[in-house]
């Protein structure tokens, strides 16, 4: 599939948000456009899993969906235990009370979810990609598109761990945002949606107003493939500076040699 993407011509892309500035790069292939925009830090593994996620739309395409649009949620709370170790967390969450009934915990490994569910009545949310021979420290495995490799894969990962299902947004623009959407209405039980939907696309999307995905009565519509980019709006955000540029073409041969 590589092969089928130029790599050295791909847009990189900056964009403003209120926790700082978010990059990735698009790729375009011969069935439509691609996000891929793996955290800071990311080590290869990772973005390599971000690149087969950008490279699913572009080349192979999505899974049919089976329903036309998904609901959105605000998210349910998060406990990080990373932060304050397993006795903090659950302190955190009793001071919760009755206006919890799901927790997203983040967690650095699957022991930490399995000893805070152990020792609480509310339900945990954990990211499934910790969860990989540990279905018991959630009860809702939550699956994001472009750290498990695409959709595909999420759903194989969800069909494995045999669990309550959330999709959590993690794309940037309307194009990442658009696979987290597919994934949702692609999976055969409705999943729980975690948005919010980012703010920041209203001004700073990359895609037309017409395409921007913007929740209407509470839901986002799904469609077999992205938008793709505007090329006025995509002008604005385009990265110049050539060490920024170097950095990303840099990770994505680094990815891609990993695939």
């Amino acid at each position: 599939m590589r092969t089928l993407i130029d790599f050295d011509d791909a847009p990189v892309f900056a964009v403003p948000t209120a926790a700082g500035v978010r990059e990735g790069v698009l790729l375009d292939g011969p069935q439509g456009w691609g996000e891929f925009s793996p955290p800071a830090g990311a080590d290869d593994a990772l973005a390599a899993r971000w690149l087969t996620a950008a490279m699913e739309p572009s080349t192979v395409g999505w899974p049919d969906a089976v329903r036309g649009r998904v609901p959105v949620s605000a998210g349910p709370p998060r406990v990080d235990v990373a932060a304050g170790g397993v006795d903090e967390a659950v302190s955190r969450i009793a001071a919760l009370g009755a206006s919890a009934d799901l927790v997203e915990l983040v967690c650095q490994n699957a022991d930490d979810a399995v000893a805070v569910r152990r020792r609480v009545d509310v339900p945990v949310a954990v990211d499934a990609a910790l969860l990989s021979g540990h279905p018991q420290g959630a009860d809702v495995a939550v699956l994001r598109c472009g750290a498990l490799g695409g959709v595909r894969r999420a759903m194989r990962r969800a069909e494995k761990l045999d669990l309550p299902c959330a999709v959590a947004f993690s794309g940037t623009t309307s194009i990442g945002l658009a696979a987290d959407v597919a994934l949702a209405a692609a999976l055969p039980e409705p999943p729980m949606v975690f948005g919010p939907v980012p703010e920041w696309l209203a001004d700073h999307d990359i895609v037309s107003h017409s395409r921007s995905l913007v929740p209407v009565d509470g839901h986002l519509p799904a469609a077999p493939m992205p938008a793709g980019p505007d090329p006025e709006r995509l002008a604005r955000v385009t990265v110049t500076d050539p060490a920024t540029v170097a950095r990303w073409r840099d990770l994505l041969y680094r990815a891609a040699a990993l695939l």
